[in-house]
């Protein structure tokens, strides 16, 4: 069974561009939500984090961190405990 991932991301945003390219190398699916100018999407993050920054990813509902947190899952050979 795959779990759910779930991204928020800015279209434009270098961070979001690599944390989504990570994922679908390793083959991750994963629902973008692109909180754009959405300000209800920006509370919603901003509830769930504490932090209006972007990436924000979550596996099974569970805060997994931006961008460089999971560069560094997989540097330290983890990505896939997390992910998989």
């Amino acid at each position: 069974m795959k779990k759910k991932v779930v991204i928020y991301t800015w279209k434009t945003c270098i961070f979001c561009i690599r944390a989504k390219r990570l994922l679908k190398n390793k083959g991750v699916e994963f629902e973008e939500i692109d909180i754009g100018d959405d300000i209800n999407n920006l509370r919603q993050l901003e509830t769930k984090t504490g932090s209006g920054t972007v990436p924000q990813i979550f596996v099974e509902g569970k805060y997994i961190g931006g961008c460089d947190d999971i560069v560094n899952l997989q540097r330290r050979n983890k990505f896939d405990t997390v992910f998989n």
